[in-house]
């Protein structure tokens, strides 16, 4: 029997790439200056996001490794990537809206 979290966490990374996909086709009825500025606006907001939880990740390691002693479980990567996708949907949801008219 599969854990409830795992089917909810895999139903949202297939609802986020979904929704991704359908904004992504989208967007060649813009003109291809502007199509490729909202996917860049995107990208780059979502890899800020990125690098920001990777450097919160690594302090936190070195929190608890150098200073508590405490054990460090790692970061789950599907839940990782469900947050991205996430970010990314929202970032070009926004993009798009903002420039795209």
């Amino acid at each position: 029997m599969m854990d409830w979290t795992i089917i909810f966490f895999f139903s949202f990374l297939a609802i986020c790439v979904l929704l991704i996909v359908i904004t992504l086709a989208s967007l060649p009825k813009l003109g291809d200056e502007r199509k490729n500025f909202i996917k860049m606006k995107a990208q780059s907001y979502a890899f800020t996001i990125v690098i920001g939880l990777l450097l919160i990740e690594i302090v936190k390691v070195a929190y608890l490794t150098f200073w508590t002693d405490g054990s460090y479980e790692g970061m789950d990567p599907f839940t990782f990537l469900v947050a991205i996708s996430v970010v990314y949907l929202i970032s070009l949801l926004v993009s798009k809206k903002k420039y795209g008219g």
